[in-house]
């Protein structure tokens, strides 16, 4: 049998009649009433005007996204990386070394850079949807740490660059 998806006419017929004046409401009721029908439709929520909710399916809060769009804007640049990192010298480094000419992040590549820098990625199997934004920062993260503390960035090819010192005392952890 097929589902029944109907609302029951009893409740559109007392709307209607309601909305005739066919029935009569105490004081109490005709507020509430003429209060719903007043209502200005930039009060009512998008969702209850019939268009459904955007759903978010993101680890990052909005107001980092927000702050990296408007970042990579302050500094003139237009491209997808900066607009989803803080865009600090880690970030360019990265950028530079793993990014396709697209924007896209190359796994080998900055798997590569992780194993240079002696961290252990093995601990981080998830690959559900989404996986290589968690491992994109998740890796930043840690490999943050250990450049900081040692204020050099390792590259898979065996070259290195020596971290500046304004970023190393923000990122240094005593």
């Amino acid at each position: 049998m097929a589902k029944r998806n109907r609302k029951p006419k009893v409740v559109v017929e007392e709307v209607d009649e309601i909305a005739a004046g066919h029935v009569q409401l105490d004081e109490q009721h005709q507020l509430e009433v003429q209060n719903v029908t007043e209502m200005e439709p930039e009060l009512v929520p998008e969702t209850e005007m019939g268009e459904e909710e955007k759903v978010v399916n993101s680890v990052v809060a909005a107001k980092y996204k927000d702050k990296y769009i408007e970042n990579a804007k302050a500094n003139g640049i237009n491209h997808k990386a900066a607009k989803r990192s803080n865009w600090d010298w880690l970030a360019q480094q990265l950028a530079n070394a793993c990014l396709n000419p697209k924007g896209k992040i190359s796994i080998e590549c900055f798997l590569g850079v992780l194993e240079a820098n002696a961290i252990d990625h093995a601990k981080w199997p998830n690959r559900n949807k989404g996986w290589e934004g968690r491992l994109r920062m998740t890796g930043r993260v840690a490999l943050q740490k250990i450049v900081a503390n040692n204020g050099r960035l390792n590259f898979a090819d065996g070259t290195s660059v020596e971290a500046p010192e304004a970023w190393v005392k923000l990122y240094k952890k005593d």
